[in-house]
């Protein structure tokens, strides 16, 4: 079983069976890596129920452009 998982989808984020199987995993942390904000918040928004959000930082991977990497970090709710 993992205990940190590290996901960086495509543009398009992740498929919901995706989001499903990493909640039926219960990793005790996700890092959470995407180039596109809207897609990545539709998929926390997924997971809300089970994780929560302990950091957010913005990476500036192509300076002089508008282009940046936000990486999430998730851990597990506690029962």
């Amino acid at each position: 079983k993992a205990d940190v998982l590290i996901t960086d989808p495509p543009r398009d984020g992740m498929h919901k069976d995706v989001v499903t199987e990493i909640i039926k995993m219960a990793p005790q942390k996700i890092v959470y890596v995407s180039c596109n904000s809207a897609t990545q918040a539709r998929d926390l928004s997924l997971m809300k129920e089970f994780y929560h959000i302990t950091k957010v930082q913005a990476v500036d991977m192509f300076p002089q452009t508008h282009h940046v990497e936000n990486v999430v970090l998730l851990e597990l709710k506690k029962d």
